[in-house]
């Protein structure tokens, strides 16, 4: 969802920047609204999108902490040792 979230918000900013050239007659190539896009939309979406940023990362670490109990279980049943 996050990433949908950021994707959506790049489009909406080239769109705006395409639709302000259109409004005072100047062309912006599509790929020059998309960089442009891109640059606003990354400090814009950690502002915005913060709340999902945030539940993604603590998901993450989750996931982590998972993985890394299953690896420490794994190297003391490989040692012979269980604790």
């Amino acid at each position: 969802m996050y990433t949908v979230a950021r994707l959506a918000l790049v489009v909406a900013v080239a769109a705006i920047i395409m639709g302000v050239g259109a409004l005072v007659g100047v062309e912006v190539p599509l790929l020059v609204a998309a960089v442009f896009g891109v640059l606003i939309a990354l400090p814009l979406g950690l502002v915005l999108f913060k709340k999902l940023r945030l539940r993604v990362n603590s998901q993450i670490a989750a996931v982590d902490d998972a993985r890394r109990a299953r690896h420490d279980d794994l190297q003391s049943r490989l040692r012979g040792t269980s604790d």
